[in-house]
């Protein structure tokens, strides 16, 4: 606060100075203090702006939650994150991604799988440099209910579910989303499109029970609405937590393994805090977390060789083709 003398005159330098002079100096202190608020707001808005993070995921809430948390306390960046859904995971994410992509509101997306990245990849979504990142991994398994069907009759393979003596006991979620979608089109590479066609076909003859994601059919197996069914490890892991009868078969030829993925969007409104972020989600930390709650089954990328091979720049070249190919067959 400036507070003036009472009299009229007062003496500055040696000189007498006016009130009005006086009035005219307090007015210029008081617009000079008012500038230097209003740089000091902006100042104060902008760095709100750097210390957040916004991030688009399909890793499930119950483990990405505390991760961010945890990224929060160490690094003062507050996390916004956006979930998806269980019925149509990435697709929906991939979408919005697209939309978004002239005028970016996220900065970082985290998928449990790499099929929707590297197409969002071919589409520009990411950064040129160090767009995206593929990282430890889980797998898709057969899982069996013990209790009905005993490991020695259980199918070993995906092909077999085609049989005639399971129809109505299998469970799989739709296989136009997540990493349902991302099996059977790697199954196609395998197969050839033609065999690939006949098994979609006899395998919807079966009369399997479509459900509304992995751990739709988890919980299915588990409660004896099917015998066994296609799912994911993580949610195979869960319900065995969760107190159910069930366990996952082995591994085998026709296994698809599937590294998580993050990566940074081009033009992310936060680019500082989106490269924090991107590396702490690769992080050994993290990995290791991931697997400690079955979200991942190990910190490495699966070995050359493992599993069904995938030529993925065929496999996003054909998508949209054999997506169709897929709704012909499960949703008539």
């Amino acid at each position: 606060m400036v507070v003036l003398p009472s009299e009229d005159r007062v003496t500055v330098g040696g000189r007498q100075r006016t009130e009005d002079e006086g009035r005219q100096g307090c007015r210029s202190f008081t617009i000079f203090y008012l500038l230097f608020s209003i740089l000091v707001l902006l100042n104060t808005s902008c760095a709100r702006n750097t210390s957040e993070v916004v991030i688009y995921t399909a890793q499930d809430e119950a483990y990405a939650d505390l991760i961010f948390k945890d990224f929060e306390k160490k690094t003062g960046i507050k996390v916004k994150a956006v979930f998806d859904s269980e019925a149509v995971k990435t697709v929906a994410m991939a979408n919005r991604l697209l939309a978004e992509k002239s005028h970016p509101q996220c900065d970082v997306f985290w998928a449990n799988e790499e099929l929707r990245t590297r197409q969002l990849a071919t589409k520009g979504i990411f950064r040129e440099t160090n767009g995206w990142a593929a990282m430890g991994y889980r797998t898709r398994r057969l899982v069996v209910n013990t209790n009905l069907l005993p490991l020695a009759k259980a199918p070993k393979t995906f092909s077999e579910a085609t049989n005639e003596i399971w129809r109505g006991k299998v469970a799989l979620a739709y296989p136009l989303f997540g990493t349902t979608a991302a099996h059977f089109l790697t199954l196609r590479q395998k197969w050839g499109d033609a065999a690939w066609q006949g098994w979609c076909r006899a395998l919807a003859a079966n009369k399997p029970l479509l459900v509304d994601g992995n751990s739709v059919v988890v919980k299915m197996v588990g409660s004896g609405e099917a015998w066994f069914g296609f799912s994911d490890a993580d949610d195979i892991a869960e319900g065995r937590i969760n107190g159910y009868p069930i366990v996952e078969l082995p591994t085998v030829d026709e296994t698809l393994f599937i590294p998580n993925t993050v990566g940074v969007v081009r033009g992310a409104p936060h680019p500082e805090a989106a490269q924090k972020l991107f590396e702490y989600l690769q992080s050994h930390e993290v990995l290791e977390r991931l697997v400690q709650v079955k979200a991942l089954e190990s910190v490495e990328l699966p070995k050359a060789g493992t599993g069904l091979p995938v030529n993925w720049d065929a496999l996003v070249r054909e998508l949209d083709s054999t997506t169709v190919s897929l709704k012909e067959v499960f949703l008539r």
